[in-house]
């Protein structure tokens, strides 16, 4: 299952040249600082922080020397650096347990009960069966999800040798997605341009031919079948070895699916196994695609050459849902509960995204600035009765007012 903005019906492939530098950070937090703003058409998330006033829009190319543009442009660093430095204190207090052991552990449990899933297959009575369709499919989406989205981070491990190997792991083999498409355009493209048009603005999720119910409801049970066609096809995009390992990783991935479920399971045909292998896969597919897509379209829009800096841009075009035990397990926090705090520090670990919330959020509130936030039912209700202005037309860019 590809990475978040890696939506298997639309992959994007484009060329970025060129980094905008930025304030000091964590390691791996490499995203571009970004100038200018939008506001949404209306959601119902609040986006605007009391302190916000008009005044002029700023951009890279109204900097002058001395300027009051410059001196906000520092101000807006300073608060970046100042929110690092207080991250970077918890980080260096917590232990490895903290920063990377806890998340290791969820990967190794899910992991452990994969025989019990599939000797749960086994039973004729339907209450084992479906026990083990759900342990199955909770797996899946742990180790697919979960632990491709952390791998593509290099968030497991501090060793870079090592995160190449869990990454070609989680998002090859279980996944069947290729590491260097899936990794530039999550990492690079959407955490670097995150909600600007026409790169990071998350469209890669729309499907504007479909209606809301076709797409909300049904669409979703695709994402298993879809998610290896596009890999492939993105196979054109990267060189012949590293097509080559994909396509080995893949079937492989494949194979040891079917073969357990041939010789552990019982299944006695090819089609009941591929039908039981589409259940488990698209078990939470639902939730995924909504996540994705309630976390960022329908809040700030920003063009390419007028945006907000990182800090801004962030609280701006981020949104945290509440938590959830069967999506923080399969998912992370970083993708559920902590999605503000995962793009502005995009190399912590889930558990670490939940242990700098508190900081993070003060610190934002405390400065008048955006902490979005909203519950999964409020913004599936949002989505169902605006869905042709936030998934079908272009959303509007409206430039925001300078920082008083």
């Amino acid at each position: 299952m590809p990475l978040e903005d890696g939506h298997p019906a639309r992959p994007r492939g484009r060329q970025v040249n060129g980094e905008v530098s930025g304030p000091p950070r964590l390691r791996g937090m490499g995203d571009p600082s970004l100038w200018g703003t939008t506001v949404p058409g209306g959601s119902r998330t609040e986006v605007m922080a009391e302190g916000w006033k008009p005044g002029p829009a700023l951009g890279d190319r109204d900097v002058t020397p001395g300027g009051v543009p410059q001196r906000e442009g520092q101000h807006e660093e300073a608060l970046m650096t100042e929110l690092s430095e207080l991250v970077q204190k918890v980080v260096k207090s917590s232990s490895w347990w903290e920063r990377h052991g806890v998340d290791i552990s969820i990967l190794a449990c899910s992991f452990l009960l994969l025989p019990a899933g599939f000797l749960c297959l086994r039973s004729a009575q339907a209450i084992p069966f479906l026990v083990g369709v759900l342990t199955l499919g909770v797996v899946h989406h742990t180790l697919t999800v979960k632990g491709s989205h952390l791998a593509s981070h290099n968030a497991l491990t501090e060793s870079k040798s090592w995160g190449k190997v869990w990454a070609i792991f989680f998002i090859e083999l279980c996944s069947a997605f290729t590491v260097e498409q899936a990794t530039y355009n999550h990492v690079k493209i959407h955490h670097g341009y995150t909600n600007v048009i026409g790169l990071g603005d998350s469209s890669t999720w729309k499907l504007p031919f479909l209606n809301r119910y076709v797409y909300m409801f049904i669409a979703p049970l695709a994402v298993p079948i879809l998610t290896p066609l596009v890999a492939l096809d993105l196979l054109r995009n990267v060189e012949w070895r590293a097509a080559l390992r994909t396509l080995c990783c893949m079937c492989l991935g494949f194979y040891c699916h079917y073969w357990l479920l041939l010789h552990v399971s019982g299944f006695q045909s090819l089609w009941s196994a591929l039908l039981c292998m589409l259940l488990t896969r698209s078990l939470l597919a639902h939730p995924y695609i909504h996540v994705n897509i309630f976390q960022h379209i329908g809040l700030p829009m920003f063009s390419a050459d007028r945006k907000p800096k990182r800090i801004h841009l962030m609280s701006l075009g981020v949104l945290n849902l509440p938590r959830n035990a069967l999506l923080d397990w399969s998912f992370g926090h970083s993708l559920i509960s902590c999605h503000v705090e995962h793009h502005l520090f995009p190399s912590l670990s889930d558990n670490m995204c939940l242990k700098i919330k508190p900081i993070v959020s003060q610190y934002l509130k405390q400065k008048k600035l955006p902490y979005n936030e909203d519950t999964y039912s409020s913004r599936l209700r949002l989505f169902l009765q605006r869905y042709e202005e936030l998934m079908v037309h272009t959303p509007p860019i409206t430039e925001l007012v300078g920082i008083q």
